[in-house]
């Protein structure tokens, strides 16, 4: 099957806008199921940081550093400097919500701690896939410009680099996953929260994790459009 271009439009742009559209769903449900969890306060009226400080005390972390970061959803944890960085929105607020946020980043330094193998990979893999990705259109462009074989090698690398940024999605989504997962059974077993909030905890978490899975559903479709128009590219040589 061959794929034209029409004017200006590739028939393949379809994939990009379906990738495109899933990503911005997820994106507006996370962020309507975070606003509208963020109005219940939890029983414990712990905030975000407090009830970081007490998940990781209670894993046996004492070298974690709980940090204040602008920002709305900004939440992460950076494993090389050990900081668990909480959003405005997270760090202050005592919700089901942030706690649930904040829970979940802990996740992410139990993960560290116990040398959660898919988070290792990750970490690994970082680096590699943050040149793939930066290098992977340069190639393309140029290859385009020529029509030996030396152009399509460099669209096949370029695409291949591409693979690698997809390949870090596919990698986060089990660290992720795990992160909430862990979070939601230490939030029960500490009592932070009681099994009505850990409900609506999970739905936050749930809706967070669902932005992971459109993004990687995203970028595997744009890897799959790339070797679409690659296979053209090479058949009309």
């Amino acid at each position: 099957m061959r794929y034209g271009y029409y004017g200006f439009w590739d028939s393949t742009y379809l994939l990009v806008i379906i990738g495109a559209v899933i990503c911005m769903i997820a994106s507006a449900r996370v962020k309507s199921t975070f606003h509208k969890y963020s109005r219940y306060r939890s029983m414990s009226n712990l905030t975000g940081a407090q009830a970081a400080e007490r998940i990781l005390h209670a894993s046996g972390i004492y070298d974690v550093t709980v940090r204040h970061v602008s920002g709305s959803l900004t939440d992460h944890y950076d494993p090389r400097n050990k900081t668990l960085n909480l959003s405005d929105s997270v760090y202050g607020s005592s919700s089901v919500a942030a706690v649930g946020v904040a829970a979940h980043e802990c996740g992410h330094a139990i993960q560290h701690q116990k040398n959660y193998a898919p988070l290792s990979i990750r970490s690994a893999i970082v680096p590699v896939a943050n040149f793939g990705s930066k290098l992977a259109w340069p190639l393309i462009l140029i290859g385009l410009i020529f029509s030996s074989r030396m152009g399509s090698n460099l669209i096949m690398l370029g695409i291949i680099c591409f693979s690698l940024a997809v390949i870090f999605q596919l990698v986060t989504l089990p660290v992720e996953f795990n992160a909430s997962a862990r979070a939601m059974r230490i939030l029960g077993n500490t009592g932070i929260l009681g099994p009505e909030e850990l409900r609506k905890t999970r739905k936050v978490l749930s809706a967070a994790a669902l932005t992971y899975v459109a993004s990687a559903a995203a970028g595997i479709l744009q890897l799959l459009r790339l070797i679409l128009l690659f296979g053209g590219r090479r058949d009309n040589r």
